[in-house]
């Protein structure tokens, strides 16, 4: 019988409570304690509240965790119940559940639908980004930066074009004054360079900086630029202005003298046999080669007939035995208007070339996609530092280092080209501190941190040593939230703003306040409203604590008193006391503590003052508070 009857108390008080609930789920779900307000949302779900806010916050609490599992399962419910009005947001948190349960099925037919969603999406549609490529950056905490040196071996005149193969870097210069003056630029004639790169104590060097020999070529008054090798460093593409006989530059009828790639192979030291490739033509320009990791595909620039700009991107399949398939234009995705040139294809096969006809910081740009793996993909502007207000270009990254060059005309430069040197790292910093008792400083071991990333995901969770003690990497230029947590206290929440500075370490202590103090559970007063006895949100959210530490301790028994302040009558404030203590026990009923473990709830009205703030002495608010309070009062807590 008295279980029926607790029973039947239950089910009043959590319809009672219902209100209450969500709103104090979205308390703890602020403040990052996602499994407490999983445990309030999936309570409210249970008795009817299935509203998109609940489901989807339900969905977040787990996914937050990663907890892909159960993430799935809310977002779920919540694009059956609200697929035609839900945020985009939760479509893409869903597909990326699904893609980590390795259901691609599934996610595939969702992501058709987010793409659907997109391009109906006015806001989508307003610059180059649309939802997607937001999410895939929040999808993403790593930050790389990059360090950019003018390489020391530049000269006063045009350097660009750096190719590396094994430990040579192949580059294209100006620098011999012994040649021909170009009138356009009023600077020699370029050649292709090689030099020795080497390391010492991890910085690297280049030396024995070299002219290229090519056998039988007279170079005083050619161009020859853009050398590519394949992968054994027999073979060079290379582009070079059109020549006739004596090997001089020939031009066609209005006198322009068009580029041309040739391709050379290494015989001793000396590059011979130089074939001109049968996709050249005396009418354009075909310049600018780039190999594909396999050396199989061969991309170029033209200003060909046929092209949507002044000069395209083109490739053709390399068969062998100077055999080379049919060329195609990259197409709309690639080429627009304008010029683009110097393709680069790196080892993870992403394509880099430079344009002037996408949105840029001025003339050439460096641009990079993803192309060659799916022909729709977009193009993106690598931005600063590698491109400028001026002419970036020559792309060139070993993409398992992360090391590489590009050139460029910015006025910081020794000559009118210059090569850079870059190296992307990422930069990193530490956050470390010690977790501890907060009014006795005592170090807290086995307290439990979680670091949660500016999304609100927890992207780390360790447990402190003996010591108190915890650490962690983080990256820079981000914001993190620290949170520690122990049974028996408050979470402690500290906020970490990351700079630029690689490898600082932060100092964050986390100050747990204990909830037990002697006898008594002790928590932040619970407020009621003016002659009111219900559990406001706010009281709920600190009855939690109570919940919490009698979950830890299963056999503890309490008692609950309720003060007023002596304002009001004597028999009124014992009334409304009383009412507010029994209040206080039944939301202690709706979380499922057991009757028993409840001895008594009463309200002692103004009886137990705890200054001199009796009837008729003035007081200050402050004063009168400390009159106001709830206390829970340990009575046992004996141990199985």
């Amino acid at each position: 019988m008295k279980t029926k009857i607790l029973f039947s108390i239950i089910i009043a008080l959590s319809s009672t409570f219902l209100f209450s609930q969500e709103k104090v789920a979205d308390k703890f779900f602020d403040n990052y304690a996602y499994l407490k307000a999983a445990e309030l949302y999936e309570e409210a779900v249970k008795n009817g509240e299935d509203s998109e806010h609940v489901l989807t916050r339900l969905g977040d609490c787990y996914y937050n965790n990663s907890d892909s599992k159960q993430a799935a399962v809310w977002y779920g419910k919540a694009l059956e119940k609200y697929s035609n009005k839900i945020s985009p947001e939760y479509i893409y948190k869903y597909i990326q559940t699904q893609r980590s349960l390795k259901n691609y099925e599934e996610a595939d037919k969702w992501f058709e639908k987010f793409k659907e969603r997109q391009d109906n999406d006015s806001r989508a549609r307003k610059g180059k980004d649309n939802n997607l490529h937001l999410y895939e950056k929040l999808a993403s905490t790593a930050g790389s930066y990059v360090k950019v040196d003018n390489l020391p071996i530049n000269s006063n005149y045009s350097d660009f074009g750096a190719f590396v193969n094994e430990n040579t870097i192949y580059f294209a210069s100006a620098r011999d004054t012994e040649n021909d003056i170009y009138k356009w630029n009023n600077e020699p004639f370029l050649d292709l360079y090689q030099g020795t790169i080497s390391t010492t104590d991890g910085k690297k060097e280049v030396s024995d900086v070299k002219k290229l020999s090519f056998e039988g070529v007279r170079r005083d008054n050619l161009h020859s630029a853009d050398a590519v090798l394949t992968n054994d460093g027999k073979t060079m593409y290379f582009s070079r202005m059109n020549v006739g006989k004596r090997n001089r530059a020939r031009a066609d009828k209005e006198g322009t003298v068009q580029l041309k790639i040739y391709k050379a192979t290494l015989v001793d030291s000396t590059w011979s046999d130089i074939v001109e490739l049968p996709i050249n033509s005396d009418d354009f320009s075909t310049y600018h080669p780039a190999l594909s990791p396999d050396n199989k595909t061969l991309y170029f620039t033209s200003d060909r007939d046929g092209g949507l700009g002044q000069t395209d991107l083109y490739k053709v399949e390399i068969k062998g035995n100077n055999s080379y398939g049919e060329v195609y234009n990259l197409g709309p995705k690639i080429n627009t208007e304008g010029r683009e040139g110097f393709p680069f294809v790196a080892k993870d096969s992403t394509l880099y070339f430079s344009s002037d006809g996408f949105l840029n910081l001025g003339l050439l740009d460096i641009y990079k996609s993803d192309y060659i793996k799916d022909e729709n993909a977009e193009v993106i502007n690598l931005g600063a530092p590698y491109n400028s207000g001026y002419d970036d270009f020559a792309f060139f990254i070993d993409s398992e280092t992360n090391e590489g060059y590009f050139s460029s005309n910015r006025l910081d430069g020794k000559g009118s080209d210059d090569i850079y040197e870059f190296t992307i790292y990422e930069c990193k910093q530490k956050v470390k501190g010690i977790a501890r008792n907060s009014k006795t400083l005592e170090p807290l071991a086995m307290t439990t941190v979680q670091l949660i990333d500016e999304s609100g995901k927890i992207v780390g969770e360790i447990t402190t040593n003996e010591l108190g003690e915890y650490a962690y990497d983080v990256d820079c230029n981000k914001q993190y939230k620290i949170l520690g947590s122990k049974p028996d206290y408050k979470d402690a929440l500290l906020a970490l703003e990351t700079t630029d500075e690689h490898e600082k370490v932060h100092e964050a202590d986390l100050l747990l306040i204990p909830l037990i103090n002697d006898n008594e559970i002790v928590i932040n007063p619970i407020f009621f409203n003016f002659d009111k006895w219900d559990i406001r949100p706010d009281a709920a959210y600190e009855l939690e604590n109570i919940v919490s530490v009698m979950r830890e301790h299963p056999n503890m028994i309490i008692k609950i008193e309720s003060h007023t302040d002596s304002r009001g009558s004597d028999s009124y404030n014992m009334k409304l006391s009383d009412r507010r203590a029994k209040s206080t026990r039944d939301y202690l009923y709706s979380r499922n503590i057991a009757q028993e473990r409840i001895e008594s709830a009463i309200g002692y009205g103004e009886s137990q003052l705890v200054n001199e703030c009796s009837n008729g002495v003035p007081c200050t608010e402050a004063q009168h508070q400390e009159n106001r309070r709830s206390k829970f009062i340990i009575l046992n807590d004996e141990e199985n």
